[in-house]
């Protein structure tokens, strides 16, 4: 019978205590109504927002239509009401139409920040914080690069000059936010390296790679759906912002924030316009935040 000393012995208790962690961690969300809360909102939206041409076409509408009064008036600014669910805008198109359009905007250029952060930020984190010595030194010197670039100024003239459309932004985004996501991940590496069942690992002539995928990895997802759901709310909020300066995602194509953007003009005259984006972007960032750090609650042992 192997010992508790042996190598092999502590990897498969490594193995096996992985799957005691993610019981525990469901054990734990099982207990945290306000998490399941923020995940049972932010699934709705999202699943609102996919479903965004089904409802418009069941409702007979479309964010760019111009619609007309009965009498042959263009419909422009008006209210809630028969015929309209959230008024029309200065235009005359549906705003709920624009505003279900929009969110799929939005919550692509999130989702598609985070996915570039998380795959060009973990693998760095993970090389970084393994291989130590020069490999670290040259990935932390592009960090300190990308972090030492005033990004608002560059958001804002890369969005002058490239026109941004969804995939551009998310690009440009994912550039400045991914040196975060490979911090964070070279601080767990760093103290899992340190552990006797790395060294176990190695010892019995795993291959760099293996003790990376099998050992080092499952220890980092946990900080990686952290980081991931912060920088989801991060690029929300921050194409909110470029396109309330006017440098964000172009008309027509609707998000959120030019929404938002694009009502300040009309807040006494038609309010309709205003709450809905801005109660849109309060609820989603909310319920993400919500969630992720109920993740980083539910991960942490200490808690």
């Amino acid at each position: 019978m192997a010992s508790l000393e042996d190598p092999r012995t502590a990897v498969v208790i490594s193995a096996a205590s992985s799957w005691g962690t993610y019981r525990r961690v469901w054990r734990k969300l099982r207990r945290d109504p306000v998490t399941l809360a923020a995940a049972a909102l932010l699934g709705t939206i999202v699943v609102v927002t996919l479903m965004a041409p089904i409802i418009t076409g069941l409702l007979q509408t479309d964010p760019d239509q111009i619609l007309r009064t009965p009498t042959g008036r263009i419909a422009t600014l008006e209210p809630p009401g028969p015929g309209y669910i959230l008024g029309t805008d200065d235009l005359g198109r549906d705003a709920f139409a624009r505003l279900l359009h929009a969110g799929r905007v939005s919550l692509a250029i999130g989702f598609m920040v985070a996915l570039i952060s998380v795959l060009i930020g973990a693998p760095a984190g993970l090389l970084a914080g393994y291989y130590g010595g020069r490999v670290d030194d040259v990935i932390n010197a592009f960090v300190q690069f990308v972090f030492n670039v005033p990004s608002l100024f560059v958001l804002i003239i890369l969005s002058v000059v490239l026109r941004p459309d969804v995939t551009v932004l998310a690009l440009i985004f994912g550039f400045f936010f991914w040196p975060g996501t490979a911090r964070q991940v070279r601080g767990v590496v760093l103290s899992v390296r340190a552990l006797d069942y790395i060294a176990a690992a190695e010892a019995l002539g795993a291959s760099d790679l293996r003790v990376i995928a099998r050992h080092v990895l499952p220890n980092v997802v946990n900080i990686v759906l952290v980081v991931a759901g912060f920088d989801v709310a991060g690029a929300i909020l921050g194409e909110s912002a470029l396109s309330f300066l006017g440098f964000g995602v172009q008309v027509p194509m609707a998000s959120w924030g030019n929404m938002l953007s694009g009502s300040q003009d009309f807040l006494r005259r038609a309010p309709w316009l205003v709450y809905p984006p801005g109660i849109m972007i309060f609820l989603t960032v909310l319920s993400v935040v919500q969630l992720a750090d109920g993740l980083r609650d539910a991960f942490d042992p200490r808690v």
